[in-house]
């Protein structure tokens, strides 16, 4: 729970103080459906919705204080702050706020696979400390600075999302957060359109660094061909994890069973078996980091691996669901081509009859998007998927993709609603269907038609 004053709060952000500078704030929101007594209301101006239009509201339903950009109404008897800019004044005072916590925060970025790392090493963690983690999906400039203010005293260990889409965002975060320690999954081409080469998002995310000191520790995904060149050329100490025997933390014999994953972790010459409640080679990377990470944290390699089998797929990644003769991939949340290929993978791996992906469109790729919608296709074809429905402009080419390269069941449609009706007609006993986009295109909304239509069928 935050405890702070208004007055303490107007000094860390620069603000200038209305109001009774001993007023007491319990809650952070900038949502003013959230605000409840003790709530400083962070009012913002968005694209669509000014939430200074929501002060008088807030007031009324308990709030403390407010941050605002306008000039403060006479005669007004509520704690006001004002500021230049709202967002700005969030992530100075989040930033003050988590350089009051004494904790170990471990920052975690990548291209794609930013939440399921993140889940599994908190899961890898959290029976050796009490770990915080980032819920959802707050890692934005918004979001990471709310999440800062979940960190409770209680806590010993937070496992932080970061994520970026232009120049500067990943400084800012580090600005807040203050990492001593971090994960960088891979470096993909999501977010190419703003930044312009993997090169440029190589160096943009290795500013999660930016703070870091002799003794902090950068653990990178050695099959990954950028992170790779990042490894031991740092003051501070790398360490790798991956599927290659040259790396720090590497697997051995991986094996399915039934949705589970075992495989042997090799390390400083030590082979520990390890089992994970989740399928494909990412996962076995993801906890091959939560393995190194905790390690490097002092935990036993036991506490390690019963926390790994408390690990669950955050909902729309990768989540699966049995139902009574068939299986649905729920990876809905968002995509982009290597989540794709990464998700096909793991239809293929859990099918024992038909295999349908349902693939919409993936955005922000600029020049390559059709390139690597065909790409996606390709591979699709490649490793033996049946049949494909696409969503989408963009998602035509990865149907192009497959059929050029032997897929010879290949359907597309405009919207979300159409692709359903002709998946509902192809689901089958045994058949396994994988529903990805990204999230623009909604197509949770197919998979929660396939639930519903289906459930009575269970």
């Amino acid at each position: 729970m935050v405890d702070m004053t208004a007055s303490e709060i107007a000094e860390a952000v620069g603000g200038v103080l209305t109001g009774n500078g001993d007023t007491v704030i319990t809650d952070i929101q900038y949502d003013s459906r959230a605000v409840k007594d003790g709530t400083l209301f962070v009012a913002i101006k968005g694209e669509n919705v000014d939430g200074h239009k929501f002060i008088s509201d807030c007031f009324k339903k308990g709030a403390a204080a407010v941050f605002t950009e306008n000039d403060v109404p006479e005669n007004s008897t509520g704690c006001y702050i004002k500021v230049e800019d709202s967002r700005t004044a969030l992530q100075r005072l989040s930033a003050h706020y988590r350089s009051r916590q004494n904790i170990r925060l471990i920052g975690i970025t990548g291209s794609v696979g930013k939440t399921s790392t993140k889940e599994m090493i908190a899961a890898g963690l959290s029976k050796g400390f009490d770990v915080m983690k980032t819920q959802g999906n707050k890692n934005s400039q918004i979001g990471l600075p709310m999440t800062m203010f979940d960190i409770a005293d209680h806590n010993e260990v937070a496992v932080i999302e970061m994520g970026m889409s232009e120049f500067g965002e990943m400084e800012r975060l580090a600005d807040i957060s203050r990492p001593s320690m971090a994960v960088m999954t891979n470096i993909g081409v999501a977010h190419i359109e703003n930044l312009g080469t993997q090169e440029n998002i190589l160096k943009e995310k290795f500013k999660i660094t930016k703070y870091f000191e002799k003794d902090s520790v950068l653990f990178l995904n050695g099959d990954d061909r950028l992170l790779k060149t990042l490894h031991g050329k740092q003051f501070f100490k790398t360490v790798t994890f991956g599927l290659c025997s040259d790396d720090d933390y590497y697997a051995e014999d991986i094996t399915a069973v039934g949705f589970n994953t075992r495989f042997i972790c090799c390390y400083e010459g030590k082979r520990i078996g390890i089992e994970i409640p989740a399928l494909g080679e990412h996962s076995v990377r993801n906890a091959l980091a939560a393995f190194a990470v905790g390690k490097h944290l002092g935990l036993d390699e036991k506490v390690i691996q019963d926390g790994l089998m408390t690990y669950k797929n955050a909902p729309m990644r990768q989540q699966i669901h049995e139902m009574k003769d068939f299986i649905v991939i729920d990876d809905s949340y968002n995509s982009s081509p290597d989540a794709a290929k990464v998700s096909l993978n793991v239809l293929k791996s859990v099918a024992k009859g038909k295999k349908i992906a349902v693939l919409a469109d993936m955005l922000e790729l600029g020049d390559k998007a059709e390139s690597e919608h065909y790409g996606v296709g390709k591979h699709l074809a490649e490793i033996g998927i049946d049949t494909l429905l696409t969503v989408g402009k963009l998602s035509m080419n990865t149907a192009i993709g497959a059929k050029e390269n032997g897929c010879k069941n290949v359907f597309s449609f405009e919207n979300n609603n159409q692709a359903y009706e002709c998946l509902a007609k192809m689901i089958e006993k045994d058949c396994a269907v994988l529903v990805k986009g990204s999230r623009g295109m909604h197509t949770d909304e197919i998979v929660k038609k396939v639930l519903a239509d289906f459930e009575n069928k269970k």
